[in-house]
């Protein structure tokens, strides 16, 4: 019966069955390909059923190896992933070695700063009726001073400052090494429109390195502005003029950036204040920092006022001019500088933080967070402070334009 191969069948069936216990695959695929071959003449339909046993079986058996490779493959990112990881880790420690390395400096610095302070009060002791006003101003800048200096502040912001810009120098570092291989391999195969598109890109990078290189290397200036001894000395300066050319100044760079921005600017400065002793330079960078902050609050609610969704609004777009004010006024014994906007103001809960050094409420990569505090000190330095009054804008269409802004008022000494 079927050509004597009653054995061959009987055996096969039962290695079938143990295969089909087991879930032996293997043996479940040798056994039904045996059984449809001894079949295939005698009994094609017995055939066909042990035809699509052994097909299915050789279909399990691939995709359980195929997911043994998939499991190879994942395992082997994994791995890779680690690497990576564990070389960001030895970066990110390098870059807190370097970080911590720059504090110690700065510390360093600011204690021979306090020596020197400290000396020079001893020696000024001999004559502590005379230099009594002049103390207190000192004593009041030097605890301004340590508290710019704090270790927890500097290191918090040093490394935030810093390290956005270099993570965005390496990371287009690293994209510009790989398109520079990519573009050898095309120029070997005589593929130059490609390589001269790649080109283009490595070009565009580079713009971006240079351009946060440059971020970098402004908060350095920043914070050296910080710790250095001013040196600037005092000399008799017409106010009004000065405060004047600043605002031209700092109105003629935003207008250089911005062809599209412009802004009414009104001035009221008082004739009878005279010649007055301060340190130009400085009271010219306090000034310039503050109409730069001015100017940007009017251009950010200029360009609010001009989205499409605000056109909608009674026509409200048309009824805001960013207008910055400044004035003069001479208040007996002293005299004051008021530099007005018609911006969004300053919410009440961050008007205390704003002499903070590294706080800013600008978008990243447009303030340093240096400026109000650097400008609070120069003014502690000369014998003055300054007032914020602020209005923020609530939203309501029908209190559009009545008073929101900020007030930026400096007091200083005459003489």
């Amino acid at each position: 019966m079927l050509n004597r191969s009653d054995s061959a069948i009987y055996y096969a069936t039962i290695a079938l069955k143990n295969g089909q216990v087991q879930k032996n695959l293997t043996i479940i695929q040798e056994a039904a390909k045996l059984l449809a071959t001894t079949f295939q003449k005698v009994d094609p339909a017995k055939a066909n059923t042990y035809l699509s046993i052994y097909a299915a079986a050789k279909d399990s058996l691939y995709n359980n190896q195929k997911l043994k490779q998939l499991e190879a493959i994942k395992l082997n990112q994994q791995k890779n992933q680690f690497e990576v990881e564990k070389s960001e880790t030895a970066a990110r420690n390098r870059l807190i070695g370097f970080v911590l390395i720059v504090l110690l400096v700065f510390v360093s610095i600011f204690v021979v700063m306090l020596w020197r302070n400290n000396r020079f009060k001893q020696l000024a002791n001999t004559k502590l009726e005379v230099a009594y006003e002049n103390l207190k101003s000192t004593q009041a800048q030097l605890i301004q001073s340590e508290k710019m200096a704090s270790l927890g502040e500097l290191t918090a912001g040093i490394a935030h400052e810093i390290q956005n810009p270099l993570n965005f120098v390496n990371n287009f570092s690293e994209v510009n090494k790989e398109l520079l291989v990519e573009m050898k391999n095309e120029m070997s195969k005589g593929n130059l429109a490609d390589a001269e598109e790649i080109a283009n890109d490595v070009i565009a990078n580079e713009e971006k390195i240079n351009h946060h290189g440059k971020r970098a290397n402004n908060i350095v200036k920043g914070m050296l502005q910080h710790s250095r001894t001013n040196k600037g000395e005092k000399e008799p300066t017409d106010i009004n003029a000065l405060a004047d050319e600043y605002l031209r100044l700092a109105y003629q760079g935003l207008r250089a950036k911005d062809q599209t921005f412009n802004a009414t600017i009104k001035t009221d400065f008082d004739a009878s204040i005279e010649k007055i002793s301060i340190i130009p330079q400085d009271i010219g960078r306090v000034l310039l920092n503050l109409y730069n902050n001015a100017f940007y609050a009017v251009a950010e609610k200029k360009r609010a006022t001009d989205l499409e969704g605000f056109q909608n609004l009674q026509g409200l777009v048309a009824t805001y001019q960013p207008t910055v004010s400044v004035s003069t006024k001479r208040i007996v014994d002293k005299f004051s500088i008021s530099v007005k906007d018609n911006g969004n103001g300053i919410p009440q809960k961050l008007v205390d933080k704003i002499f903070q050094p590294f706080f800013t409420t600008k978008p990243t990569g447009q303030g340093t967070g240096l400026g109000l505090s650097l400008s609070y000190d120069i003014i502690k330095a000369h014998g003055g402070e300054i007032k914020v009054e602020t209005k923020v804008d609530d939203g309501n269409p029908d209190n559009f334009g009545k008073g929101e802004g900020t007030e930026f008022i400096l007091l200083l000494p005459i003489g």
